[in-house]
């Protein structure tokens, strides 16, 4: 099982909440806690997570209200346990900024009401994934104040990009099913004219041989 799986089972299963996505993390400016358990100083992983909570179904709407969030989690050298410690609303979260919206860059921040944290993302992919689940979270479950994303890549702001790319291609076969279609109907159209005259041809020609018989007949 890797690490964003231990998390999701460990962290938001037993509450039931679902995570929708997660990222490695470390601080641009690099900053060390005390580990707790031994009062030194612990090396840790950090996780950004993003997971969303339904509650009961209301009498009214007969909708299950949902609440999403994004949990920092992290993980101390020598153990395989994950402790959760930060814990923001997504109603909670102002800015997300991608840095740069030139090129594939594994540095953003994220700006709540009460907090800025300014982060490295594992790799350039899992930062982009991240935020594309994010946009798509933002826009699904916040209907009032959604966060301003600024410097982000069209790739990220599209959402499901490799979900549009498929129905591009899908679109694209289609058009190309229906043109073929309609080539070969037409061919078959000219074969059917082609048929018919061939038909008429040996008609009169069957007709022509049979008058020609019975003058001779004569």
């Amino acid at each position: 099982m890797n690490a964003k799986s231990a998390i999701s089972k460990e962290i938001f299963a037993p509450h039931d909440e679902r995570m929708l996505g997660a990222v490695q993390v470390k601080r641009r400016t690099k900053k060390k806690i005390p580990f707790l358990a031994t009062g030194g100083q612990g090396e840790y992983l950090t996780y950004i997570c993003l997971s969303v909570i339904c509650f009961s179904i209301c009498s009214v709407t007969n909708k299950k209200p949902a609440q999403a969030s994004i949990t920092k989690v992290k993980q101390f050298e020598g153990s395989t346990s994950f402790v959760k410690r930060t814990q923001w609303m997504l109603e909670q979260l102002r800015q997300v900024n991608g840095i740069d919206p030139n090129r594939d860059s594994p540095e953003f921040d994220l700006l709540f009401e009460n907090a800025f944290d300014q982060w490295v993302a594992n790799t350039a992919s899992e930062k982009c994934t991240f935020f594309q689940v994010l946009h798509h979270t933002c826009q699904r479950y916040l209907t009032d104040k959604k966060p301003e994303f600024i410097n982000c890549q069209s790739k990220i702001m599209g959402g499901n990009s490799i979900l549009h790319s498929a129905a591009d291609s899908v679109t694209s076969a289609v058009q190309k099913a229906s043109q073929a279609l309609n080539e070969r109907g037409e061919r078959l159209g000219r074969a059917e004219e082609k048929t018919e005259e061939l038909k008429n041809s040996a008609q009169q020609f069957a007709e022509t041989a049979h008058k020609v018989r019975f003058q001779q007949d004569k």
